[in-house]
C-alpha cells in the first residue's frame, strides 16, 4: 500500500458548485497527494457541473458514495419511486446515463496509508452503512457498534454524513468528520480536512451572497433561491443538527 504524505478530504459537497470550486482553489489542496471525496457528492443543484470538475481532476482524486449518490442512481434506474430530499429528483434528473453508470461504480469504503496516521479509512456514514448516523458526542457502546467489523490495523476512520466537522477518538482509533463542502451544519463556509502527518480542520471562505445569486441564476429548480439561501448561509446551527440526528444514533433507546 502506498504512503500518501497529504490528502485532503472533501464530502457532502451536495452539487454546488461555487463551493467546490473554492475549495479546489486552495493552495494546499491543490498540493495534496489525493483528495478523497467521502460521499454525497451530486445531490443538489449542480450535480452534473460538480462531477465534471471533480473528474477532470483526474486520478488524483478517489471517490467514494454516499447514501444521496446511491439514491440518486436508484431513482434514475427506477429502483425507487421518490427520495426524501425535495431536490434530489431534479438533480438526479440532470444527470447523464453516463454519469449514473459512473456513480454506480463507486466504492462504499476506501483505505489508504498516511503518513501519521497509518491506515485510514474513508466511508460516508459508517463503515458498514451509507446512512446510519454516529456524532462526536454518541456513547462507547455505539461506537463500539459500528466499528466492530473494522480490522485492527486500521486506526483511523474519516466519515462524512451529518454535516459537522469533529476529531474524537472512539476506543482507541481517531475518528474524523470533515464537515460539508456545500451544506455545512452550524458555520457558514466550505469545510474540508487535511490529513497528514496530523489531521487538519480547514473551512474555505467565499462569497455566498454572490453563490446564492449563482444558483438562483444557473439552476432551474423552482425551490432553489431558498435553498441556496438556507443551506450556504447554513442557518441550520449545530445545536439543531445535533438535536435532529440524536435520536437516529440509538440514544434515544439507550
Amino acid at each position: 500500500m502506498p504512503l500518501f504524505e497529504r490528502v485532503a478530504v472533501l464530502s457532502d459537497i451536495h452539487g454546488v458548485l461555487p463551493a467546490l470550486e473554492a475549495v479546489l482553489a486552495e493552495p494546499e489542496v491543490a498540493a495534496a497527494d489525493r483528495i478523497v471525496l467521502t460521499g454525497d457528492i451530486t445531490a443538489g443543484p449542480q450535480p452534473a457541473e460538480v462531477l465534471a470538475l471533480l473528474r477532470a481532476q483526474g486520478q488524483r482524486v478517489l471517490w467514494v458514495s454516499g447514501n444521496a449518490d446511491r439514491e440518486l442512481v436508484e431513482y434514475r434506474r427506477g429502483e425507487r419511486s421518490q427520495i426524501p430530499d425535495p431536490i434530489a429528483p431534479y438533480a438526479a434528473a440532470q444527470l447523464t446515463e453516463a454519469d449514473v453508470e459512473f456513480l454506480a461504480t463507486l466504492p462504499a469504503t476506501r483505505t489508504l496509508a498516511v503518513r501519521g496516521l497509518g491506515e485510514v479509512l474513508f466511508c460516508h456514514a459508517t463503515p458498514r452503512d451509507d446512512e446510519e448516523v454516529v456524532l462526536v458526542d454518541s456513547r462507547p457502546a455505539r461506537w463500539a457498534e459500528v466499528l466492530g467489523g473494522v480490522p485492527d490495523t486500521v486506526r483511523t476512520i474519516v466519515c462524512g454524513h451529518t454535516h459537522m466537522p469533529y476529531v474524537r477518538l472512539a476506543h482507541g482509533r481517531l475518528v474524523v468528520n470533515p464537515g460539508s463542502v456545500g451544506m455545512p451544519y452550524g458555520r457558514p463556509g466550505a469545510h474540508w480536512c487535511l490529513l497528514g502527518p496530523g489531521t487538519d480542520l480547514r473551512v474555505t471562505p467565499y462569497d455566498i451572497p454572490a453563490a446564492v445569486e449563482r444558483l438562483a441564476a444557473e439552476c432551474d429548480w423552482p425551490g432553489i433561491a431558498e435553498w441556496a439561501d438556507y443551506y450556504l448561509n447554513a442557518r441550520a446551527t449545530d445545536t439543531e443538527a445535533l438535536e435532529t440526528f440524536g435520536v437516529r444514533d440509538g440514544r434515544a433507546g439507550s
